[in-house]
């Protein structure tokens, strides 16, 4: 495939974006442009509209999302496990959907326990299938063999299938007994509306089993703000990509964004990157790390937000001590408790959103931010983050093999 050096089409960020082809097909390898905006910039901007839109159709009682919330309010009911699955950044946005599905529950005043909602990995979950209860499925385009081998493994062993997924008529959707429609597609493979659409979908599902529909206002205005500091995203990028290595830290709500921008920045800017959960980087992680390594620390989560700020603190004091560049993503209080020496690349500030609910609040704020600053972490070091990589013929030949071994 050869880069496109004219300029791109014009972008209209508020219209909808295509539908999955009929009949339905994988994607084929994005075009490749000689630089920004990339189709991912090109998707940033769309995710706000894409909100705003999803999240209106997914609030009708006829919506997939309103049988889905029937399916999980039942399992919850009956005593049942609700697993979650997924790979790659569907397997974050599976993290987050049982985030939020578990504070949906909640809200609607039943005893939810750590086990009632779990997220798993796809592989594992095929090789270890829940035995009834709901299992549901993230992937986007719905063509991912390790996700529908998990649901098909999942039906076999007596557990009732849904799947969130951009059609029907995709593989995944049609193992499943419910689907919910996300219907937009991602036109870059470094996915940025793969990740933010099933945390919508989670999000009107768990408010249709609350009873608290979701404002669709707040919550496009929340990924605008999340995006809305390409300058400072600019300013970290260029710190962070000089490093040799990233680690990214988070707690609660928003380790499914940290998992994401671990992967984010791997996939678009070829910069070896590791997540670690808050209290876990301080546990030995430390020694591997100095003067060459880089650090995000990923906070927005309002639940035990004294406790997660306190650790922060020491977490960013402790990078400091050994010479490591650190930078944050914060939810605007938590910005306020952190001093601004602890961040020395820069900080990007996301609002608290308190009309939301707290996960989907920490996961929608922080969603356009990570995905910002890795869209520039990839210009500072040259490279297109559209393709992952899958234009050199050897990464190329490497996924396949993997696929054929």
């Amino acid at each position: 495939m050869t880069t496109d050096t004219s300029a791109p089409p014009p972008f209209d960020p508020s219209a909808p974006l295509a539908a999955a082809p009929d009949p339905w097909a994988s994607t084929d390898q994005p075009s490749l442009r000689a630089g920004p905006p990339y189709h991912m910039t090109d998707m940033i901007a769309a995710e706000p509209h894409l909100a705003a839109r999803l999240l209106d159709r997914l609030a009708r009682p006829d919506s997939g999302a309103a049988a889905l919330a029937g399916a999980v309010a039942e399992a919850a009911t009956a005593g049942q496990s609700i697993v979650v699955t997924g790979c790659g950044t569907s397997e974050h946005g599976a993290i987050g959907v049982a985030a939020i599905l578990r504070d949906g529950l909640r809200r609607s005043g039943r005893v939810v326990g750590p086990g009632t909602v779990v997220a798993a990995q796809a592989f594992e979950a095929a090789l270890d299938p829940q035995p009834g209860g709901l299992v549901i499925g993230v992937s986007h385009e719905g063509g991912t063999a390790a996700t529908n081998r998990s649901l098909e493994a999942a039906r076999a062993a007596g557990a009732h299938v849904a799947i969130i997924t951009v059609t029907g008529r995709s593989p995944g959707g049609r193992a499943a007994d419910i689907v919910v429609e996300t219907d937009e597609m991602d036109a870059s493979w470094c996915h940025t509306i793969g990740y933010l659409s099933p945390l919508l979908a989670a999000a009107a599902v768990a408010g249709h089993v609350a009873g608290q529909p979701v404002d669709g206002a707040a919550a496009s205005r929340l990924l605008a703000a999340g995006a809305a500091e390409p300058a400072t995203a600019e300013a970290i990028a260029v710190r962070l990509a000089a490093r040799s290595h990233l680690i990214v830290i988070a707690s609660g709500a928003d380790r499914a964004a940290g998992r994401e921008l671990v992967l984010k920045i791997e996939e678009a800017a070829w910069v070896p990157s590791a997540y670690r959960d808050l209290e876990t980087f301080l546990h030995g992680h430390l020694p591997a790390t100095g003067e060459s390594t880089g650090l995000v620390l990923v906070l927005a989560a309002r639940d035990a937000r004294v406790e997660r700020v306190a650790r922060a603190r020491g977490a960013l004091v402790a990078a400091r001590g050994v010479g490591i560049e650190t930078a944050a993503i914060l939810a605007a209080d938590a910005s306020a408790a952190i001093p601004a020496d602890l961040a020395s690349a820069g900080r990007l500030i996301v609002p608290e959103a308190p009309e939301l609910p707290a996960p989907v609040a920490a996961l929608l704020g922080t969603a356009t931010a990570l995905q910002l600053l890795t869209e520039r972490i990839a210009r500072a070091r040259g490279t297109n983050p559209d393709p992952i990589r899958r234009d050199d013929p050897r990464y190329a030949a490497a996924a396949d093999a993997a696929e054929g071994a």
